[in-house]
């Protein structure tokens, strides 16, 4: 059974959805609430809004806190990986380990995985990650300092928003490209 439920943050109405192997998704801050819960819904349609249980609300203060500007740890979130494919798991595990303020090129990542070449993969892993802020894809930016792409509403004006409240420096590049 999948739970979720909705918090305030400084920058708008976030979810959480969970289970009973960690988070299984994180739906990034909304001006409404009701279009946060629309959105859950809309993902997980069997799920129940309920109150979320100890370890659900440390993440919902710690993502609060984290967008609110405050460097916060959440490479310790469980996360419900049952149906995520390898590969994205492993570009997610790299992802996660980018501290807040500081960034990683999709070649860097990719790099990393072994072969350079597979940038455009992780651009594809980063495209479906059910986590955004807790798997900090917003972190992973293109080659150059550019920003890149990001899939999430408001595309890179939110990828850059992020990244400014966290004092990254690649936030800074979003005016060359806007």
């Amino acid at each position: 059974m999948i739970h979720y439920g909705i918090f305030e943050t400084a920058i708008g109405w976030a979810g959480l959805a969970w289970g009973e192997a960690g988070l299984v998704a994180v739906h990034l801050p909304e001006r409404e609430p009701q279009t946060a819960r629309r959105g859950l819904a809309h993902r997980f349609p069997d799920a129940a809004e309920t109150g979320a249980p100890p370890e659900v609300s440390a993440v919902m203060a710690a993502i609060a806190r984290q967008l609110a500007g405050e460097p916060t740890d959440l490479t310790g979130v469980a996360l419900d990986l049952s149906r995520t494919p390898e590969f994205h798991a492993r570009v997610y595990a790299l992802a996660r380990a980018i501290p807040p303020g500081e960034t990683l090129t999709y070649g860097e990542i990719a790099e990393r995985l072994g072969d350079k070449l597979l940038a455009r993969d992780v651009g594809q892993a980063l495209g479906k990650n059910p986590w955004p802020i807790v798997v900090p894809c917003h972190r992973v930016t293109a080659a150059g300092g550019k920003p890149g792409g990001f899939s999430a509403r408001g595309g890179v004006t939110t990828k850059l928003k992020l990244l400014a409240i966290e004092g990254a420096k690649a936030a800074a590049q979003g005016q060359l490209f806007a």
